[in-house]
């Protein structure tokens, strides 16, 4: 028997996924063209003048009037020859370096000296800054001194930088009552000498004392403590290569000037005070004492307060070790200056 049903094929085309081609991208394209368009405009709209968006607006809603008016270009440029407005479109316009140049010429030599003294306390400034960055990073880079980070201080003021070493209950700077510094004391110093003489700036140096008076004979007070303290850290930063020339002041304030007036016998009260002086602070400094230099250190056997007269610069000791300062600069005992006696 013949068999003559037609065989049929189907054929089943199976798509994953589906595709919907590219025209998202154009979509998208548009969408971040038109947002950035928006934040461009938002961004000028922000930072044009009030003075700006009104030219703007009178742009926008007379454009042949407006160029009729003035200048045809909503912001000029300055470069325009068309006529342009009285006043310009910015409050304060700044000129161009080199129309500044053309219009005005000046050496900095002829620059006023008020500007001048400007500048270079501007400069100054910059520099006791940096000579302050560089003192904290060593502070806390020296195992040694990162011990005492609490006990030094440092500040810009009006005078210049201001290093403020002070006392702690249980570790003070000096023996009780004298000037004898401690031996972590001088090891502050020596460490904080090469970087403040980086600088070619003078230092004044400071002793202050608590309130608690003085329990000393003959007339020895704080006042007489606090100065032998300035000295004596002078005489360290001196043996550890600090320039005596660059000593511009040594001074004692006793308990005049409290670090905490609060509580006046606060150790923190009793501190040494190395001040990197400005230019000015050194002016000032120099013309209270007339311009003089400072009088040096009485020879070892002369009485104290005379310190006569010299005949000239004696040259720079090369620097003293910590052992050999501790052995030479610890002269004062209970409040009692000591000095070798002269040989007969």
């Amino acid at each position: 028997m013949e068999n003559n049903q037609p065989i049929i094929v189907k054929r089943v085309k199976k798509v994953a996924g589906g595709h919907h081609g590219g025209a998202w991208k154009i979509a998208f394209a548009d969408f971040a063209t038109a947002m950035m368009a928006f934040f461009m405009v938002m961004w000028l709209m922000s930072s044009a003048t009030p003075e700006q968006k009104k030219l703007i607006s009178g742009y926008f809603k007379d454009p042949i009037g407006f160029s009729e008016s003035a200048s045809p270009y909503v912001i000029d440029l300055g470069g325009s020859p068309t006529p342009s407005p009285d006043r310009t479109l910015n409050e304060q316009p700044q000129e161009a370096p080199g129309d500044q140049a053309d219009t005005d010429p000046k050496d900095p030599a002829e620059l006023d000296a008020e500007q001048a003294e400007a500048k270079a306390e501007e400069v100054e400034r910059e520099r006791l800054e940096l000579l302050l960055q560089e003192l904290q990073n060593k502070v806390e880079q020296d195992p040694q001194l990162q011990r005492f980070k609490d006990q030094i201080l440092f500040e810009i003021t009006q005078d210049g930088l201001r290093i403020q070493i002070v006392d702690a209950e249980n570790r003070p700077m000096f023996a009780l009552g004298s000037a004898q510094l401690q031996p972590y004391f001088e090891d502050i110093l020596f460490a904080l000498t090469e970087t403040i003489k980086a600088v070619p700036n003078k230092i004044s140096i400071s002793g202050h004392t608590d309130a608690k008076p003085f329990a000393g004979a003959g007339g020895f007070g704080n006042w007489e403590l606090s100065a032998n303290r300035a000295n004596a850290a002078r005489r360290v930063l001196i043996a550890a290569g600090y320039d005596d020339a660059q000593v511009a002041r040594v001074v004692g304030y006793a308990s005049s000037a409290l670090f905490d007036r609060d509580d006046p016998f606060n150790p923190v009260n009793r501190r040494i005070d190395i001040v990197v002086l400005t230019k000015k602070a050194q002016r000032n400094i120099e013309g209270e004492q007339g311009g003089g230099a400072l009088a040096p250190d009485p020879a070892p056997g002369a009485p104290f307060g005379d310190t006569g007269a010299a005949s000239g610069a004696a040259p720079t000791a090369a620097p003293l070790s910590s052992d050999q300062v501790r052995e030479k600069l610890n002269i004062f005992e209970d409040g009692t200056l000591k000095m070798d006696q002269p040989k007969e």
